[in-house]
């Protein structure tokens, strides 16, 4: 079964404000780096929208990552890195069956990616220590960011589709 990595929206405007940036930031960089050793294929997703512009500083890469020329590279405008782009065909394209995940937001860019991509029939592995989220309010709760982390952990790993392999581990505990 192929695996991609999948970096999803590393970017300043995305991640500021979240749980221990500098830590997925680190263990992001760390799984790519194995990824492209054992010549996986890492694409990286950005997103963009009003606030964030296509071009703008805080639509860029965090300068910790640095995206082989090689590397597709998706641009999104929803939270589902799916939906109105190209990450299907590229996918395809690469012949990859499974993909691990890693990057922000947790509850929102993440969930929705993981979930259509089991729902698409992709293998999914969830990089656990490797994602992150800003605190929340919940209904005038506040939810903080590292409890957003582990409830997508949770939520990720209790996914269920019909023949579809789903699971949550340490970015250096996956097999690529």
């Amino acid at each position: 079964m192929r695996t991609a990595v999948l970096v999803i929206d590393l970017q300043p405007g995305v991640v500021e404000g979240c749980f221990d940036v500098a830590g997925v930031v680190a263990r992001t960089v760390a799984l790519v780096g194995r990824a492209r050793a054992q010549g996986v294929p890492v694409l990286w997703v950005q997103h963009e929208e009003p606030e964030m512009p296509h071009g703008s500083a805080a639509w860029q890469l965090l300068p910790e990552l640095a995206p082989a020329p090689s590397e597709p590279r998706i641009y999104k405008t929803c939270f589902d890195a799916f939906a109105g782009t190209p990450l299907r065909a590229t996918l395809d394209g690469l012949g990859i069956a499974r993909l691990v995940l890693a990057g922000a937001q947790s509850d929102y860019c993440i969930r929705s990616t993981a979930q259509r991509a089991a729902i698409e029939g992709y293998a999914v592995v969830l990089a656990g220590d490797a994602h992150t989220a800003a605190d929340a309010d919940c209904a005038g709760r506040l939810l903080g960011g590292a409890q957003i982390v582990a409830q997508t952990n949770r939520y990720v790993a209790q996914m269920r589709y019909p023949g579809v392999d789903i699971g949550v581990a340490a970015h250096d505990a996956i097999a690529l």
